[in-house]
């Protein structure tokens, strides 16, 4: 992500040489009824790896949204260096309804651990009829379904000598309750009390308020509030719903955690993988770069395990050893170098994260992994190593001896760097010349651009050299989500197929959005506490991340055009599929008028007289919204293959027909 203020950030990047990775060049002439089944075409290998998704913690994706946490500021750790209006008791309401009375402070003298220092301190001098607490109302509110159970967790130190009884109690306006548990505390120390409540009805801004309930002393950090069912019933898991439409993409890979996160606001601010892992409470927090917090319960186990659950290829990316260049705003520090001195160390993080994924149980990094419940590896191929950086002679100098040691140490590694936030320029064109210098495997492009861009940029990859570094495009959108910048990106995408030879992936950004807290727009998946909407661009997205294929064929569709030249609005591609044989067209008509589309089934050895049309149409301004989240999407029928030797393709619309071939 590039904005930050609301202004455009020019970066840029580098790799090591990954031989594996690299597609194979020549095309393959198979003749028909062989096992390929596409007549005389000449096929291209193509990445089948090609459509995957991009996560970044911006628009409150993480907490508040993805990570299935319902308590805001869980352990008191809010500042005003997160949000200027921030403290370590926002969001949190000291509650004496029932007549009692006492004082309540934050404390770090004996904190659970240093990096985790605040707590709350409760001195209660008269527990009244109700208690004495607090309550936390949430993200916004609390959202409810009734009959399904909410799993309670709490430290509690007990520094009064006796047992203190406590109850925990999930509330709605008026006095209602929605469900509650007690229990006593037991002893000195810090313990963790947990509990369950199952909702009696459904909310959308119940509260949770936890209460002592006699004259006491007590210490209270870390208050945590799950949904029993998270995604895959993972513990510390993922928001269901978000979680499901996410893995409904079929993403091949997923880049995380960003982004603009990854090098930070100043080097202070820089993302720390290990900061990341290990037990929540004992995780250390920062500012988000969006200007909120980042509590990191989805930290780097949480996302390792989430691209394992949904079959994508985890790319984790770390920073170059360089902050952002608008650290502190336009006219603040700017780009700054870690010293080097503090290479070694910097790199040798990254080693370990290597580890972290891949070891052995028997290594030190491996062992951490097994600790946390994942004995098996993660199989990591890829490492980003730095985002949009600014191409100096301090990015340059850090990146080469990133690169270069993971190259020695980890050869079987893909190194993917970037070469800048936009499509052309200076960082653009000196990134790509630094690339070439250190043999870079894979470099990250990256554009948001209007819808004409991407109708008039369909062979923008025609004519990339093919003996260079691949190209992932980590970040691209239209600016907007309406159904003709869906249809522009489609069309981009269907030059992305037929260059799938060099074009090694690509992925939409951004992938989701808080609607009480966006930062960035377009984006992908929008949603509230309830419920979310997928954009028409999320619609597009699918029908070619779950019509991939691993051959292009050339010159299978063709349009009829009332004149010699191109019209760029008209865009086609043919895949197959080697794994079921399918043969996969996608043809897109971003005009207003129909179109006629020449496909040449002759060419190909189709085995049935039936083929499946999912088909994406409506008006060029139509939207999904949160309020009407299927305006658009896509309608699925089976045709018969009789009629495709011209087919109509509807004014703004995507037609991706699948045919069988064995």
């Amino acid at each position: 992500m590039t904005l930050i203020k609301k202004i455009l950030l020019p970066f840029f990047f580098a790799a090591a040489l990954m031989p594996a990775l690299v597609l194979a060049q020549q095309s393959v002439k198979v003749s028909a009824g062989k096992e390929q089944g596409v007549g005389q075409k000449q096929l291209k290998p193509i990445s089948n790896n090609l459509f995957g998704v991009f996560f970044e913690d911006l628009s409150y994706s993480a907490d508040g949204g993805l990570y299935a946490e319902l308590i805001q500021n869980r352990s008191f750790e809010y500042t005003p260096g997160d949000n200027k209006k921030w403290q370590p008791l926002s969001f949190w309401e000291y509650t004496t309804a029932g007549f009692g009375y006492g004082t309540i402070s934050v404390e770090s003298a004996q904190s659970i651990a240093p990096v985790n220092p605040h707590y709350v301190l409760l001195n209660i001098d008269d527990p009244g009829k109700e208690g004495v607490g607090i309550t936390n109302s949430g993200f916004d509110g609390i959202c409810l379904h009734a009959g399904e159970s909410y799993n309670f967790s709490v430290y509690i130190r007990q520094v009064s000598a006796k047992p203190v009884p406590v109850k925990v109690e999930l509330r709605g306006g008026k006095g209602i309750s929605y469900g509650q548990f007690a229990f006593k505390t037991q002893g000195s120390g810090w313990k963790k009390y947990t509990g369950t409540i199952k909702a009696a009805q459904d909310a959308d801004s119940a509260k949770l308020t936890v209460l002592a309930l006699a004259k006491c002393k007590i210490a209270i950090d870390e208050i945590s509030l799950f949904p029993e069912h998270t995604f895959k019933n993972e513990k510390n898991g993922m928001r269901a719903d978000l979680a499901q439409a996410i893995a409904d993409l079929k993403p091949k890979f997923m880049r995380f955690p960003g982004g603009c996160l990854v090098h930070g606001d100043g080097l202070d601010n820089m993302y720390r993988w290990k900061n990341t892992i290990g037990p929540v409470e004992l995780r250390q927090q920062q500012r988000n770069i969006w200007n909120y917090h980042q509590s990191y319960g989805l930290g780097f186990f949480e996302y390792f395990r989430f691209c394992e659950d949904i079959g994508a290829k985890p790319l984790p990316v770390v920073a170059a050893a360089v902050s952002c260049q608008n650290s502190g705003g336009t006219r603040g520090t700017g780009q700054k170098g870690l010293p080097l001195a503090e290479m070694k160390s910097y790199i040798r993080d990254i080693l370990d994260l290597i580890e972290y994924a891949n070891g052995p149980v028997t290594s030190k990094w491996g062992a951490k992994r097994a600790a946390a419940g994942h004995p098996k590896p993660f199989n990591l191929q890829y490492i980003g190593i730095g985002n949009e950086d600014k191409q100096t002679d301090d990015f340059r100098d850090r990146f080469k001896m990133i690169s270069n040691e993971v190259r020695v140490k980890h050869p079987e590694i893909t190194i993917v760097g970037t070469v800048g936030p936009f499509p052309s320029g200076e960082d653009f064109d000196l990134g790509w010349a630094f690339a070439d210098k250190l043999s870079v495997p894979v470099v990250d492009e990256h554009f948001y651009q209007k819808p004409g861009w991407f109708l008039d940029n369909n062979t923008r990859y025609d004519s990339y050299r093919r003996t260079k570094s691949k190209v992932y495009i980590g970040e691209y959108a239209s600016w907007g989500n309406s159904l003709l910048n869906a249809l522009s990106e489609a069309a981009f995408m269907t030059g992305l197929e037929r260059n799938g030879d060099i074009v090694a992936m690509a992925s939409y950004a951004p992938m989701l959005a808080n609607l009480s807290h966006t930062s960035w727009n377009p984006n992908l998946i929008y949603f509230n506490n309830k419920t979310l909407a997928p954009t028409i661009n999320y619609y597009v997205q699918q029908l070619f991340s779950v019509n991939q294929g691993d051959l292009y064929v050339p010159g299978v569709v063709k349009f009829e055009l009332h004149n010699t030249g191109r019209d760029s609005t008209l865009a086609a591609s043919c895949v197959k599929d080697s794994r079921t044989g399918d043969i996969i067209l996608k043809i897109v008509n971003a005009g207003g008028k129909e179109a006629n589309a020449a496909i040449d089934l002759a060419g190909i050895n189709i085995s049935g007289q039936q083929a499946i049309l999912d088909l994406l149409k409506g008006n060029p301004a139509d939207k999904n919204t949160i309020n009407d989240p299927k305006a658009v999407q896509t309608v699925s029928r089976e045709i018969t293959t009789a009629g495709l030797a011209s087919y109509v393709a509807p004014p703004y619309s995507l037609s991706v027909i699948r045919l069988k071939t064995k």
